[in-house]
């Protein structure tokens, strides 16, 4: 056990967060996410019976976000013709607003496919939650520890 270290994040998770460098991403994704399929060249975490919202508070505590881009936290946009409602977009705005001064405008959002593209090629890890949230994958631009 450490000190100040939110209890939700693994051994396992905590050696891939302090692994990563600048500009590494990360995602953390809903339980419809393929994070097998889309993480063969990444590493996946299985953070199963936990949600999104908790796991992104949780390491934003231990985690800077990319300062030199404009949209360091990344949505999955809803695919044209989806009636799909996004209320944990809310959730999301204010836990990354609780971590970094530029709250909402931080987060951006990348068509599906898109982001798919961004998980295969970019993703340093994956996360894999219990999420049942419909459009509840969410990716992690990492910056710099300054303090």
């Amino acid at each position: 056990m450490l000190k100040g270290i939110p209890k939700i994040l693994s051994p396992e998770l905590l050696k891939v967060l302090a692994e990563m460098g600048h500009s590494d991403k990360i995602v953390i994704s809903d339980g419809n996410f393929p994070a097998e399929s889309m993480g063969k060249n990444a590493i996946v975490i299985r953070a199963d019976g936990h949600g999104v919202p908790e796991l992104l508070d949780a390491i934003l505590q231990v985690f800077p976000l990319d300062t030199y881009v404009d949209h360091p936290v990344n949505l999955m946009e809803v695919m044209p013709g989806d009636n799909v409602e996004t209320p944990i977009w809310n959730e999301y705005e204010k836990i990354v607003a609780k971590h970094d001064k530029r709250g909402k405008d931080a987060i951006g959002q990348i068509e599906r496919f898109a982001f798919y593209d961004a998980t295969k090629k970019d993703a340093y890890a994956i996360i894999a939650t219990g999420e049942s949230a419909l459009y509840a994958n969410i990716m992690l631009q990492k910056g710099v520890v300054t303090d």
